[in-house]
């Protein structure tokens, strides 16, 4: 009966494409969970005190540079605007009275009617009125200037991420309306321990970026591993630079980056013939007379190519089914008796 259990083993084996694993030298990493932020990214806030009057564009939508974006009630400001008008007619007003006031003191001092001091206070006196007239045409123009501020405009082309206010709401100076960012400078910000410095601040570092949930893989454009660490945490950020075209990639996003440190001997095998059962990760390995055993592993972190590193449990030289599922339905079948009597 054994004898025909192992030829049956083959038989099967025979269609269940095989691998047979050995060490190779693969990149050796570090990895680390980081965000994306973008590069560029600007909040746009409130620069004067009105309701807020037109919303035109909304999460989601793309901008240029100088875009309109929102418009606030003026009348405030235009209140203070003919204000500062005013206060530049009176100073105007003055300055003439003081100029004429000047004009005759020289007379009548050249014909020694006023004494030296009588002319200073002239003097005086027009100097003063000439900076008043100054500093009232420095405040109409600051008014001018933050009546402009009531139509809020992009400052940057890109993306609005967010929109922080809602129409018939009230502006406030320094309160944030919207926060716009450009996409196609984006970049992963990382925080590492500091312990890891030495290797992390070598010259041509490169790095990889893994998104888990869709399996996706970047290759970083630049690391930048920043020269200052926090003492409170001690870790030290690194910025890991995105490719232009990261399509599908926006800021807040969570992203692993894998630091390249070197290449190193490691035993990987391809992530489909892994398999996983609850919390039984194994692998069905050929027994050497035709059949295939389920053996538990432990695996480590999956690798750019696709393949998923053996830490325990599978030695070099070892031949393993690529195929877990049929590899497991031949040692079924072949573990029945009414198939085994045939």
């Amino acid at each position: 009966m054994l004898s025909s259990v192992q030829a049956f083993g083959a038989d099967e084996r025979g269609t269940i494409p095989t691998l047979r694993v050995g060490l190779q030298p693969r990149a050796q990493t570090y990895a680390s969970e980081a965000t994306i932020e973008a590069v560029r990214q600007a909040t746009v806030a409130a620069q004067v005190q009105g309701r807020v009057l037109e919303v035109r564009v909304d999460a989601g939508a793309r901008v240029r540079q100088g875009d309109v974006l929102m418009r606030i009630d003026t009348r405030e400001a235009d209140q203070a605007v003919a204000g500062a008008a005013a206060n530049v007619a009176a100073a105007q007003a003055r300055l003439v009275d003081a100029r004429a006031n000047l004009e005759r003191s020289r007379s009548l001092r050249a014909r020694n009617f006023i004494s030296a001091a009588g002319l200073d206070q002239a003097q005086a006196a027009f100097d003063a009125a000439a900076a008043q007239h100054k500093a009232a045409e420095a405040g109409r123009a600051q008014v001018d200037a933050s009546r402009g501020f009531a139509t809020v405009t992009a400052p940057l082309g890109g993306i609005v991420a967010q929109r922080l206010t809602e129409v018939g709401e009230m502006a406030q100076p320094g309160r944030p309306l919207f926060v716009l960012y450009e996409p196609g400078s984006l970049r992963a910000v990382a925080d590492v321990p500091q312990s890891r410095l030495a290797e992390l601040g070598r010259a041509g570092l490169k790095a990889r970026l893994e998104f888990p949930e869709s399996g996706r893989w970047l290759d970083a454009v630049a690391v930048t591993v920043l020269p200052s660490a926090d003492p409170r945490t001690h870790t030290a950020r690194v910025r890991v630079s995105l490719p232009a075209d990261a399509s599908g990639v926006v800021p807040g996003m969570a992203v692993r980056v894998h630091f390249v440190l070197g290449d190193a001997p490691r035993l990987a095998i391809p992530a489909a013939a892994v398999l996983r059962r609850g919390e039984l990760t194994g692998v069905y390995v050929a027994d050497g007379v035709g059949g295939f055993s389920l053996r538990q592993l432990r695996v480590g972190s999956p690798l750019p190519d696709g393949a998923v590193e053996v830490l325990a449990g599978l030695a070099g030289g070892e031949t393993i089914a690529l195929d877990p599922v049929r590899a497991g339905l031949s040692v079924s079948q072949a573990g029945r008796p009414g198939r085994q009597a045939r």
